[in-house]
């Protein structure tokens, strides 16, 4: 096994155990807002490490950059999709539900 092998596996694991950390913060957090800030911040922080996982797999320089878009991309759809439900949960005064 080589030392990009250990890398891939290391970088992939620790984004995975950050996407099981955003999902228990979304079970057991009390409200709408702690829950979304566990899960946006969790989920963000576990595909970026699971992109820079993948990046040393890439075919070429383009599958690299694809990768990077999709996780840009994800960062502005979790980003906004947060502060949608966030502005809806304050404006119908449901933050403890």
């Amino acid at each position: 096994m080589s030392a990009w092998d250990l890398f891939t596996l290391a970088a992939v694991a620790a984004g995975a155990f950050f996407f099981l950390a955003g999902t228990v913060g979304l079970l057991r957090f009390p409200d709408v807002f702690t829950r979304l800030h566990a899960l946006t911040k969790a989920d963000n922080l576990g595909l970026g490490l699971i992109v820079l996982g993948l990046l040393p797999r890439a075919e070429g320089v383009f599958g690299a950059l694809k990768l990077v878009a999709v996780w840009l991309l994800a960062l502005l759809a979790a980003a906004t999709v947060a502060q949608l439900v966030a502005r809806l949960a304050r404006r119908e005064g449901d933050a403890g539900a």
